[in-house]
């Protein structure tokens, strides 16, 4: 199934991200992840795709683990490292294995990578229109609600994202975010501009101190007020930092389904434990 048709109604969805292993032999173990988060019933579950490749070779391979679990498999694909005849290569496979999902990514550029002579893509945009060449995909892509990384100033960051948008995708996946109302802000901007696909609203629950200063890193994302008194309240706790995380994205989902965010994605970072916590707390809200 596609996801666009999944999340075309007005019906709550709630989907959950995995990435691959790094090595073949924890790929068993990936499966075992899957299977559990499975268990919760996700609207669809996507997996990542390695810097440089460094994982590509698994995305199928999860991809359909997720299918065998009997959900809807969402593929990450990145292009910025990628020649175009890997590109295609990649997009056959899924064809050919029923993974009908992609989203698509430019992606980060690794550590003391070296560009081949001739770079053949540089913007998400160049991937999407190369995607729909190749066959009939639901395609999406990614946002940042609190601008990217490498873009000058918010007007430069949508005038941009409009673009990629108007090249063909079906709806778009933000990044993590702890304030609701820099989603919300995004959202109203994203209308203005005339951006009109459906928005999915990624979550990450932060369950230990450590994590948070490279997910704001990657991220870009700011911490209000109240997110940084509850890591230097709880974040030497590690019980007690697990806890408060998960009521925290738990409380981030509520208010944004009461303010009509009606698709929620967790970054699960492969814990079907907290996943699972924060999909038994809102069983009830999304059922009904």
């Amino acid at each position: 199934m596609k996801v666009k048709d999944i999340i075309k109604n007005n019906k709550v969805t709630v989907s959950f991200e995995v990435f691959p292993p790094k090595q073949w032999d924890k790929v068993e173990s990936t499966k075992q992840v899957i299977s559990e988060l499975a268990t919760f019933s996700p609207s669809f579950m996507s997996v990542t795709y390695g810097a440089a490749g460094t994982t590509s070779g698994y995305t199928t391979e999860i991809a359909n683990a997720i299918k065998d679990n009997g959900i809807t498999p969402l593929a990450h694909l990145t292009c910025l490292t990628s020649t175009r005849d890997k590109i295609h290569s990649v997009v056959n496979e899924l064809k050919d294995n029923g993974i009908e999902n992609i989203l698509a990514l430019r992606g980060d550029i690794p550590k003391d990578f070296v560009f081949p002579d001739k770079q053949y893509y540089t913007y998400a945009s160049q991937l999407i229109e190369e995607i729909h060449s190749i066959g009939d995909f639901c395609v999406g892509g990614a946002c940042y609600p609190e601008i990217h990384p490498e873009s000058e100033n918010r007007v430069t960051d949508i005038a941009h994202l409009k673009e990629k948008v108007d090249c063909g995708l079906d709806f778009l996946t933000t990044q993590m975010f702890f304030d609701n109302k820099v989603f919300y802000n995004f959202r109203e901007m994203c209308a203005i501009k005339g951006i009109d696909v459906p928005l999915i609203a990624g979550i990450m629950p932060i369950t230990n101190a450590g994590m948070l200063e490279r997910t704001v890193k990657l991220s870009g994302c700011s911490l209000p007020k109240k997110f940084e008194k509850l890591v230097e309240r709880f974040g030497s706790n590690n019980d007690a930092m697990k806890q408060a995380g998960i009521i925290y994205a738990m409380e981030q989902i509520v208010e944004l389904l009461s303010n009509g965010v009606n698709n929620i994605h967790i970054y699960t970072m492969n814990k079907p434990d907290i996943a699972g916590k924060i999909s038994q707390g809102l069983m009830e809200i999304i059922n009904e």
